[in-house]
């Protein structure tokens, strides 16, 4: 058996970036919940979770960190990747890292 390490380089490498919306609906979908559920859970219209999940909208920073309380999850995690995203959007040269 082949198994292969994965870090965030090799994932992104195969998979493409990591952003606010794709690690949210993996989230979701690891969850096996649906996204008007999901979207109560989050206190947000279920447009909105679809935006945030497809990109096209990035949270505040804030928002970010209020998504990440109501799952439960790390915050620093979240915030970067919303500030990533924004980053990206801009076409800057930089990564973010949060200690």
């Amino acid at each position: 058996m082949n198994t292969k390490n994965y870090g965030i380089k090799e994932l992104e490498k195969e998979f493409g970036s990591l952003t606010f919306g794709n690690a949210l609906e993996s989230f979701r979908l690891g969850k096996g919940i649906a996204q008007k559920e999901f979207a109560k859970l989050l206190g947000i219209t279920p447009q909105s979770l679809c935006d945030l999940e497809k990109g096209r909208r990035i949270p505040s920073p804030g928002r970010a960190a209020k998504i990440a309380r109501k799952l439960r999850e790390p915050m620093a995690f979240w915030v970067q990747l919303s500030f990533q995203d924004t980053i990206r959007k801009e076409e800057l040269e930089l990564k973010v890292s949060v200690s």
